[in-house]
């Protein structure tokens, strides 16, 4: 993803707006947020989108980066980023809490039926056989999205331009064909789920839900609480899915608890309100 639709994914002070940092316990010295110029959200109609951001460059960044992670933030390229937007907080952090993770009758059969597939965490390193499996499902799922225009110097840039411990875990059939991959930071207290893509053909493997159960079981073998999921938003069918997973914990006000999906808040601005304009608007 990049913070400007079209552009270069570097923030230029053209449209940003300096912030004060983050009163959320976070300790960052010589770092600098910024907020983003208001669009149009990418998940929910007629609603305004605003992002707090800062770039990860110091020395310090795994660490920093693990602490942002735990308040809600994620990740792009060289950046971490968490939504602000005004009158609206439809946008949950949400992570599977390892330990407490047990099995449903939905998750037992999309276990069983990739049994057969086999898991390997590899070095972020873009290869062509990834980015075709990208392209392919970019084209299948989200065909009018900006990310289904990515070349593969973009597909690059996303897998590759990583301050932190980035990994990108590939999963193959007993023919060696990848059918399924995901891009992960490797956290202090367990994996941040980047992004994933599938054979969008083989519908009965679940193979999305099947790269998260992966990641479930990769925590425990590294003895890690936590699969980092992004946000949950009910009003997204793209989003809200993340609800159905065991275990989950929601990032609230008083830190993080248990799941319990809030009621819909609708914006009480206009998008015009929110300092931009959309589509007859």
């Amino acid at each position: 993803m990049k913070f400007r639709p079209g552009g270069n994914d570097k923030p230029n002070r053209a449209w940003l707006r300096r912030e004060t940092p983050a009163s959320d316990g976070l300790i960052a010295p010589l770092q600098q947020f910024f907020a983003t110029a208001a669009v149009a959200c990418p998940y929910i109609p007629a609603r305004a989108e605003r992002k707090l951001i800062v770039e990860l460059s110091a020395s310090s960044t795994p660490k920093f980066y693990d602490d942002l992670s735990r308040a809600g933030f994620r990740r792009s390229h060289r950046f971490a980023y968490r939504p602000v937007c005004r009158a609206c907080a439809s946008c949950v952090p949400v992570r599977i809490a390892v330990e407490r993770f047990g099995h449903t009758r939905s998750t037992r059969r999309i276990r069983n039926a990739n049994r057969d597939l086999i898991g390997d965490l590899a070095p972020a390193r873009a290869t062509p056989e990834q980015f075709e499996l990208f392209s392919a499902y970019q084209r299948g799922r989200h065909r009018d999205s900006e990310m289904a225009s990515m070349t593969y110097g973009d597909y690059r840039g996303m897998v590759e331009e990583s301050p932190v411990r980035t990994k990108i875990a590939e999963f193959r059939d007993s023919s060696n064909h990848l059918v399924a991959a995901s891009l992960i930071d490797l956290l202090d207290d367990g994996i941040s789920a980047v992004y994933s893509f599938y054979d969008t053909r083989q519908a009965k493997r679940s193979l999305g839900t099947w790269s998260i159960l992966w990641l479930v079981e990769e925590c425990r073998r590294r003895a890690r609480p936590y699969v980092y999921l992004g946000y949950w938003i009910a009003d997204s069918p793209k989003m809200a899915y993340k609800a159905r997973f065991p275990a989950l914990e929601q990032l609230t006000a008083g830190g993080w608890a248990d799941f319990m999906p809030p009621a819909p808040q609708p914006s009480r601005l206009t998008p015009r309100e929110e300092g931009i304009l959309v589509a007859g608007g």
